[in-house]
């Protein structure tokens, strides 16, 4: 992460960044919302980038917070494109694109939020196939994390390979490496999984719930009304989940 800003967008709450990455061996991007509060890592949807959240107007929806001054919101850039819907290689380099975003996570951008903030953890939240970065990373690394909140997210990545399976599949799969998972960070953690009647990652929600009971771990599933997989929804969970970091 850079130790400067590159480029003031709007005002000292609105701020882009870019820096060359030694994990990912490529230029980054990303934006921040705020200039102080608890750090809120914000996933993009599949294959989204940096902007998008603030595009949807999910960022408008958290306003309040970041003006009072209680939420800093990250909005990294994915590498979705280059990963998990990388029709283009293999399915093992797919997974290995994604291993070095992890790792460009856990070792160059979040180490750097808490430094920043001073805080010993972030939080990760995501709509969709950010749902399912968020908590991908918030079970690997629980250490790192105090709040998890996925909104309508799916959280088995099998579908996007092929048939293929080895080890770094298992471990960037929720639904496999999660029950044999015994981090003490994981029973500390506040998870809130947003869904809706007519989401079509409902069942995904359901079933990660049911994981999530079976090994005793506090959690929320939020299961909204006759609300369809979209950013209206969305924009209605984050601020009230939001307000669970706050109060």
């Amino acid at each position: 992460m850079p130790s400067k800003k590159i480029k003031n967008l709007k005002t000292l709450k609105e701020q882009y960044f870019k820096w060359y990455s030694q994990e990912l061996n490529k230029d980054f991007e990303m934006m921040v919302f705020g200039e102080r509060g608890f750090p809120v890592v914000l996933f993009p949807t599949s294959m989204g980038s940096y902007r998008e959240n603030k595009d949807f107007k999910l960022i408008d929806s958290a306003q309040w917070f970041i003006d009072n001054g209680l939420i800093r919101i990250y909005c990294p850039d994915s590498v979705d494109k280059l990963s998990w819907y990388n029709k283009e290689i293999p399915p093992a380099g797919r997974v290995w694109n994604h291993i070095c975003y992890d790792q460009m996570l856990a070792k160059e951008l979040v180490p750097r939020i808490m430094y920043e903030n001073q805080v010993s953890k972030v939080a990760v939240a995501g709509c969709s196939f950010g749902g399912y970065h968020s908590a991908n990373f918030a079970f690997r690394h629980p250490e790192m994390v105090a709040h998890l909140f996925s909104m309508s997210g799916a959280f088995d990545i099998k579908s996007h390979l092929d048939g293929f399976y080895n080890d770094q599949v298992y471990f960037n799969n929720p639904p496999d490496f999660l029950p044999q998972s015994n981090n003490s960070e994981l029973w500390n953690m506040n998870i809130i999984l947003g869904t809706s009647e007519w989401d079509i990652c409902r069942v995904a929600n359901e079933e990660m719930s049911a994981l999530l009971k079976r090994k005793n771990i506090k959690h929320w599933l939020d299961m909204r009304g006759w609300a369809k997989h979209d950013w209206p929804i969305w924009r209605e969970m984050f601020p009230h989940y939001l307000s669970t970091i706050v109060k």
